[in-house]
């Protein structure tokens, strides 16, 4: 019996050590595994309910979702309808607390909050694993929005997928970090992360990236437990530094940073030369996200927004996991 509309809330995670390329687009199973950080300042809520219209309701920030984003949420919603019978309508209403298909792994958090909200307004209570690899379905990075702080997304190694999911490492109170987001475009991006990661594969560098992912993950992890920011920011930077190396060397090339992307890494480059630990990670878009210490953020807050271009700072914390909030 599915339940009256619940809301879930889940938050956009900034990989350390990125995801890039799938072995299984289908199913959305990853070419490498990857680390993350929940953030608290950027999220989603995601609000479902089975039977209460006659026909399929998607909505986006209060209006109607259209072409692909309505489709991706329909193909979401019907993995777990597929066994409800008879096939009630459902209506999913999204609210943003951030840019959307900016770069900031806002489908991360949309369809972490959508596999919470959607099993539950259908009566079903998926473990944390189970949701994680339901969320994978949706978006490959939300299986990690699962959870709060530290997470690692197994690569995994069965066909079906099943074990190709995210599991915490340190929660979201275990280490005082910040991320300080230097916002530079709110557009969206004009290449989506789905369609550069497909196109990842015809640049020369792209099989030195997936072979070098394991060691980064084991020094990310090492970094983590030891509570070693400097390690863990050195192995954040080279990783997003590879990632779009594999980007440039694509044909035809793929970049996502703009000039100011450019101006943000080196004015953090030459805080860290000042003796500020403060370390740059990018994924796919333009914002420059950089990991500190907290009682860092505010230096290195104010430096970024002296940067020709940045139009906003944002200063986030580790974040929780996906929760219901209705």
């Amino acid at each position: 019996m599915h339940e009256a509309e619940v809301t879930a809330r889940a938050n956009a995670n900034v990989a350390l050590v990125k995801y890039w390329g799938k072995r299984d687009a289908r199913l959305n199973l990853p070419a490498t595994g990857s680390l993350s950080l929940t953030l608290d300042e950027l999220g989603v809520e995601a609000s479902v309910a089975f039977g209460v219209t006659d026909a399929d309701v998607f909505e986006v920030d209060g209006e109607p979702a259209r072409g692909e984003t309505a489709r991706r949420l329909a193909d979401f919603v019907d993995l777990v309808r597929a066994d409800m019978a008879p096939r009630p309508p459902v209506r999913v209403r999204t609210r943003a607390f951030m840019p959307l298909g900016a770069g900031l792994a806002s489908s991360a958090a949309v369809f972490a909050a959508l596999a919470l909200a959607t099993t539950r307004a259908a009566g079903r209570r998926l473990d944390p694993p189970a949701l994680s690899a339901l969320a994978r379905r949706g978006s490959g990075s939300a299986a990690r929005s699962i959870f709060g702080g530290f997470v690692e997304w197994h690569l995994g190694r069965r066909p079906d997928g099943t074990d190709s999911i995210a599991e915490p490492l340190a929660g979201s109170g275990d280490w005082d970090l910040r991320m300080v987001v230097a916002i530079v475009s709110t557009a969206p991006k004009a290449v989506s992360s789905r369609d550069g990661m497909r196109h990842a594969a015809t640049s020369p560098f792209y099989p030195a990236w997936v072979a070098g992912a394991d060691a980064d993950l084991a020094e990310a992890r090492t970094a983590i437990a030891a509570r070693d920011l400097d390690a863990l920011g050195r192995v954040s930077e080279h990783s997003a530094l590879k990632m779009h190396a594999v980007g440039l060397g694509a044909r035809p090339p793929l970049l996502y940073w703009q000039g100011a992307t450019v101006d943000c890494v080196q004015r953090v480059w030459r805080l860290r030369a000042e003796g500020v630990p403060a370390y740059v990670t990018i994924d796919a878009g333009p914002q420059v996200k950089v990991l500190c210490e907290a009682t860092s953020s505010a230096a290195v807050a104010a430096a970024l927004a002296e940067v020709g271009g940045v139009q906003r700072v944002l200063t986030c914390g580790p974040g929780e996991g996906a929760r219901i909030v209705t």
